[in-house]
């Protein structure tokens, strides 16, 4: 990386979506963020103690909260920029070229963006130099499907969903 024009995709940047906090005891935090501060809830996933709170208008920033010990092992901290959906399409074929592994939700080496099928949106996640997860996501217009947890975006494609009544 030079620092060169050329080098940076920032332009394709368009805000900061989400940051993840560790907290020591999930239910005391959902009281604060939820009952206190009037964040609504997203999503949560008790299996794993994490809750996931939007932030301002719903689905356009988020907050996680991940209970101690239940964060996958090795995260360090994690962000995601908003992006526009074309631009996350794009990310993979310019990080590489970059010489950065783009990666998946779980940290699998991917060519080409994953749909998290809740929201749903597309996203890209890399490793920064210290090792922090940076995210890259765009919300898709389709309606949720929580029957897709995750997978790659021509896999969300493919699938077969019910029409609308």
């Amino acid at each position: 990386m030079t620092g060169q024009v050329s080098d940076q995709i920032t332009g394709q940047i368009t805000g900061l979506y989400e940051t993840h906090l560790p907290v020591a005891n999930l239910a005391r935090s959902r009281a604060f963020y939820q009952d206190i501060l009037g964040l609504p809830l997203a999503h949560e996933l008790p299996q794993r103690r994490v809750a996931f709170y939007w932030v301002g208008s719903p689905e356009t920033a988020m907050l996680g909260l991940w209970e101690t010990g239940s964060a996958p092992l090795g995260m360090r901290l994690h962000f995601a920029f908003r992006m526009g959906e074309a631009d996350i399409h794009a990310l993979c074929d310019q990080l590489i070229q970059r010489g950065i592994q783009p990666l998946g939700l779980i940290g699998e080496d991917i060519t080409e963006p994953t749909v998290i099928g809740w929201m749903p949106a597309l996203s890209v996640y890399c490793k920064d130099p210290d090792g922090h997860s940076v995210e890259f996501i765009a919300k898709l217009p389709q309606a949720p499907d929580p029957d897709f947890p995750h997978g790659p975006y021509s896999n969300w494609c493919q699938r077969s969903v019910p029409l609308a009544k």
